[in-house]
């Protein structure tokens, strides 16, 4: 089967979901930017720091369409990858994107709980965090919004939720086991 990118603002649960998919039906779960650093023998931060983001966006692409060649695979796509060059249609063409539409509330909860290991946020006040993703949000909307599909992503926080919405995405989407 084509491939499934998942697209959508970071903390959405993207990794999570598509992990947890991926155990119920054998299918591959790549992480975009894991598959990048392992690629490329280096952090994304520091593929920014050194290429910048142009170079990054470069490697980034070249990534994405080397993942899309696989098959039944389930891609995490990175926040920003819809946002650049042609990605989003790309990715429409090659498999199904499905946009993980996540409330502005539990994107914040989850972001102030992990916001240690994005930098992008690290030193941000819970106040500037909340405008910060509702700012962000808005830009990437019009991105977003060319999903094939949309999925709700509210309940991936305990693994019962986990396993629920995993089970729900798999019907809603007919994904078979391998």
């Amino acid at each position: 089967m084509r491939p499934i990118f998942l697209i959508g603002y970071m903390g959405c649960g993207k990794s999570t979901l598509g992990r947890s998919v991926a155990a119920l039906t054998g299918w591959q779960f790549i992480d975009l930017d894991n598959y990048i650093e392992q690629r490329f023998h280096r952090t994304v931060k520091e593929i920014f720091a050194e290429y910048g983001e142009d170079g990054f966006r470069k490697r980034e692409r070249a990534m994405l369409q080397e993942v899309a060649d696989f098959e039944n695979v389930i891609v995490a796509c990175g926040g920003g990858t819809p946002c650049f060059f042609d990605n989003m249609e790309w990715m429409n063409r090659q498999g199904t994107t499905v946009f993980l539409d996540t409330s502005i509330d539990k994107l914040h909860t989850r972001l102030m709980r992990g916001r240690h290991k994005r930098p992008l946020i690290a030193d941000k006040s819970d106040k500037e965090l909340l405008i910060f993703i509702r700012e962000a949000l808005e830009k990437r909307m019009p991105y977003y919004s060319q999903a094939e599909k949309r999925f709700i992503a509210d309940l991936l926080d305990s693994e019962c939720e986990k396993s629920d919405t995993a089970r729900r995405f798999i019907s809603e989407f007919n994904i078979p086991s391998i």
